[in-house]
């Protein structure tokens, strides 16, 4: 089943953090070779407070087979009360274009290989376009429950 048209999956890394480790890090969250599959890593830099040097990593996934194989991965890396979590909360993590959006905290993922929910902003951003046909609201919730509900 096709439950999105695209997946981006993103990481910042502070200049006060190894790059190399959250680089390895995010590359472990694809249960894939990236390169075999021809996806590209996009890197780019920016500048944050007090002029610190960020390295942005970015993943977009458009393939259905690749964006199910990775959901598969991340899903089976989260437990019954997260998915709950992620499905009580579902409304507010959809915005008005179905877009969804979910933040792994990076720290518990790139030290202990654990998938963990997080409000903070040191994380891994994943933000879904959800395959809703008709592109209705109601449509992309009822996915985001049986996605979530496996």
């Amino acid at each position: 089943m096709k439950y999105a048209h695209s997946a981006k999956l993103s990481v910042f890394s502070h200049e006060n953090e190894n790059s190399n480790n959250v680089l390895e890090a995010f590359l472990r969250l694809f249960p894939f070779n990236l390169e075999e599959n021809k996806v590209d890593i996009i890197k780019r830099n920016a500048t944050g407070f007090n002029e610190s040097k960020i390295e942005i990593y970015e993943v977009m996934l458009t393939k259905t087979n690749l964006i199910n194989q990775f959901l598969d991965f991340v899903l089976s890396n989260l437990d019954e009360v997260q998915k709950g979590v992620i499905i009580q909360q579902a409304e507010s993590r959809l915005d008005d274009d179905l877009d969804f959006f979910i933040r792994f905290d990076k720290e518990e993922w790139t030290e202990k290989n654990k998938i963990e929910l997080t409000e903070s902003g040191k994380c891994f951003h994943l933000k879904m376009s959800i395959a809703a046909f008709p592109k209705k609201r109601e449509v992309a919730l009822k996915i985001i429950n049986e996605l979530f509900s496996k």
